[in-house]
């Protein structure tokens, strides 16, 4: 029996934090295809990531189911929609799209989550204000990143490339819903075989399509130790608690964060123009934010404000 989503004020905080290291990630992604190639890209940084949060996991004991209901296929499944397909489709497609169609498609995943969560998920109903507030959201994402958004590329393959950008916001929905599913499992367990079943998936597939690794600079190899420490590794644990305690479509919210906080990171790190659409941005997200989770809000608001007995 699933528990109703509990939205707590740590809640707010780990998806405040996750849409600021994801939204940073694309910066040192970038810096970190200058010396490797895209799929080994993604192993590098997902097999890191598994091999530290399995080394986690076992000196905090090695559990992993904790009564005698089991879900491997579920658990399997979700470890491959977590990062390892989004991350090669993302790689593949970003070589056909625009960055601003790639940011785009990100944000559409908390409206495929919507209908996901209303089927599968006790306690995630579609409700009209839960709809605006995800549309409001999405179109917030859609100023933010502007017309080069919607843009040709030129590229005779970028219908596919689009899909593909879609199907990785997708499989981040599947992904979710599973985890939310699954029986009463330890969290930090869940995060390292989450990696594992990944990386079991994204080495053969980067072998295959890019041969074997290229013998990257003591930069590079810095900065993916750094993207498979904190945005994979310690993401990955944040995400799994946000969706086993407050859900599924709670956690899609971070969705729209990411795109705004790489703006403002590109303007305040790499120093590129601030343009006033993100101030309109900004305040249509965060209406979205504030029309889809008014209720959670509320009682939030509520529980803090009135005296214990």
């Amino acid at each position: 029996m699933h528990t109703q989503p509990q939205i707590t004020p740590a809640s707010w905080g780990m998806v405040a934090t996750l849409g600021l290291i994801w939204g940073a990630t694309f910066l040192f992604t970038e810096l970190a295809l200058e010396g490797i190639t895209p799929f080994w890209l993604a192993a590098g940084r997902i097999g890191f990531a598994a091999l530290l949060a399995v080394a986690i996991w076992q000196v905090r004991g090695g559990r992993l189911f904790l009564t005698k209901d089991t879900a491997w296929r579920a658990l399997a499944v979700s470890g491959l929609f977590n990062s390892a397909v989004p991350f090669m489709l993302l790689s593949w497609g970003q070589q056909t799209v625009t960055s601003g169609f790639a940011g785009v498609s990100m944000a559409s995943g908390a409206l495929i989550m919507l209908p996901l969560a209303h089927v599968f998920v006790p306690g995630e109903r579609i409700t009209p204000r839960r709809t605006i507030g995800m549309l409001v959201g999405f179109v917030g994402v859609a100023v933010l990143l502007g017309g080069q958004a919607f843009a040709s590329s030129g590229d005779p393959i970028e219908p596919y490339g689009r899909l593909a950008c879609f199907g990785a916001a997708g499989c981040y929905a599947v992904s979710s819903v599973l985890v939310r599913r699954l029986p009463p499992i330890d969290p930090f367990g869940l995060a390292a075989m989450a990696l594992v079943f990944g990386s079991m998936l994204v080495i053969p597939a980067a072998l295959v399509v890019e041969g074997l690794p290229p013998l990257p600079d003591t930069r590079t190899l810095w900065i993916v130790a750094l993207l498979g420490l904190i945005p994979t590794a310690g993401a990955n644990m944040l995400r799994i608690l946000v969706i086993r305690s407050a859900g599924p479509v709670f956690m899609s919210l971070v969705s729209y964060q990411v795109p705004m906080w790489s703006v403002i990171l590109g303007i305040v790190v790499l120093g590129e123009p601030f343009k006033i659409q993100l101030l309109l941005a900004m305040g249509l997200i965060l209406l979205g934010v504030l029309i889809s989770q008014w209720g959670a809000l509320n009682r939030l608001f509520r529980r803090q404000v009135t005296p214990s007995s």
